[in-house]
């Protein structure tokens, strides 16, 4: 990508793309004018600011000025669950993409990813990634279909102007559900907004019942030894989660209006100012500033609350993967750029440094808080390379930062997950439109209907 014009829209220029992609085959290298091979790479979603792009350039520069023979062409880029497999079947995806945990088991079973074990062992990572990570891009057989390169808790986000408003100390989120409540509740009475918002659609709505089901001591789904799985959707953890979503709707009147949101509105809604909390993983900071225009002054960041007898935070991430239509030129060239762009810059001062610089300078966030897809000791060192250019209000996430590695982490579901995300996806928005919901005729529904997903 040499500016934003030549980014490809995803989604918009299928038709212009679907050729091109459909017609790699393995053994035909796709090369250029100039004899480089082209490379296809995920950017940034759909309007990101002018800096995102500009921050890519410098290092699309970088890159190819180690590499003369790759030339890089950016393709804006986002997973949603319900278009994500029209993309794929339609071929309009780009050589270089991401993908959730939660789909790699699904898509490397159906032979969709590229299998780049050999490449993995032989650039020395195998035996360098958290072996829990690792394991969600790995079949039966220990072949490696991905390089997981980002992991994420889930957190609490917060307005720090909308808590001031509202009388509430900025620097100490709540750290109860219940103190949840009575911050929302004391936000929206003072302000007149939302002081507790929740995603509903597209999957985004069973991810977060299973994120607070999780934080509450409960469990979706329990894996067998023998492969098969136990839909156990009907639990205290998802009946109380669903309780509160209802008492704040109904009772206290400070959910707010919009019970239609997914990971992309709830974000432009609390970069506006316009919710209190909500909850989503703890990267999500850089997407606020960089492609939602939040200002930095206004954001807070705690942990979940957890409770009852088994609590813990979910975990969720994602991993860069390779078209399996792509020939081995694309696929070798893909590795590089893997490698380069996303792995080095976790295990190599100079690379890291190099990022960060890049990063900053086009005033793109430095620091967010992140799980590490390594060991912590690794991800801690690696925060002192970069910390002239960390740039993110770190001390407003210092509730986070100083609590996270004090839960409980729990990964998600690994059978049929985005199925039973959009089945539960259901049940949320019945609680928030239907003040008269029975909660545990639907629990006792969906874990039926969970069942028989899972038994497919």
């Amino acid at each position: 990508m040499k500016s934003p014009a030549r980014v490809l829209l995803a989604g918009v220029a299928v038709a212009a793309t679907i050729g091109a992609l459909a017609g790699c085959s393995a053994g035909e290298g796709e090369e250029n004018a100039d004899g480089k091979v082209e490379l296809r790479v995920a950017t940034f979603p759909p309007g990101a600011d002018a800096a995102a792009y500009e921050a890519f350039a410098t290092q699309e520069k970088q890159f190819e000025d180690e590499h003369p023979d790759i030339d890089i062409i950016g393709v804006e880029y986002e997973w949603e669950g319900p278009t994500f497999a029209v993309q794929l079947a339609g071929g309009s995806l780009p050589d270089v993409f991401t993908v959730p945990f939660t789909d790699s088991k699904t898509l490397l079973e159906n032979g969709q990813l590229m299998d780049v074990t050999d490449e993995i062992e032989e650039l020395g990572y195998t035996d360098s990634f958290n072996p829990i990570i690792l394991d969600g891009v790995t079949d039966g057989e220990g072949h490696i279909f991905g390089f997981p390169r980002q992991a994420y808790a889930m957190g609490l986000h917060y307005n720090r102007d909308l808590f001031e408003q509202a009388g509430l100390d900025p620097d100490s989120p709540p750290t109860t559900w219940e103190q949840v409540r009575e911050y929302a509740k004391k936000i929206s009475d003072a302000t007149g907004k939302a002081g507790y918002a929740q995603m509903a659609i597209n999957n985004t709505g069973g991810w977060q019942l299973t994120a607070q089901t999780v934080a509450r001591g409960g469990r979706t789904q329990v894996d067998n030894a023998d492969g098969t799985a136990e839909s156990t959707i009907d639990n205290d953890g998802t009946r109380n989660t669903l309780q509160f979503l209802h008492d704040l709707r109904w009772e206290d009147d400070s959910f707010g209006s919009k019970v239609d949101l997914d990971w992309g509105t709830i974000n432009q809604e609390f970069a506006a100012g316009n919710i209190g909390m909500y909850t989503s993983g703890s990267d999500v900071y850089t997407a606020l500033v960089r492609d939602f225009g939040m200002s930095p002054d206004q954001y807070g960041l705690g942990v979940v609350p957890v409770e009852g007898d088994d609590p813990g935070t979910l975990g969720g991430g994602d991993i860069a993967v390779i078209s399996p239509t792509v020939d081995d030129d694309t696929k070798a060239a893909a590795v590089t750029w893997i490698d380069w762009y996303y792995m080095q810059k976790l295990l190599d001062e100079d690379a890291a440094v190099a990022d960060a610089k890049a990063l900053s300078d086009s005033g793109q966030a430095v620091g967010t808080p992140v799980l590490p897809v390594l060991s912590r000791e690794l991800y801690e060192e690696s925060l002192t390379w970069i910390e002239p250019y960390i740039n993110v209000p770190r001390d407003q996430m210092a509730p986070f930062i100083d609590s996270i590695w004090d839960q409980t982490p729990v990964g998600e579901a690994k059978k049929s997950t985005q199925e039973v995300y959009a089945l539960l996806d259901g049940v949320v928005q019945t609680v928030l439109t239907d003040e008269n919901a029975d909660i545990d005729a639907l629990l006792a529904k969906a874990q039926t209907d969970a069942q028989a997903l899972l038994d497919q």
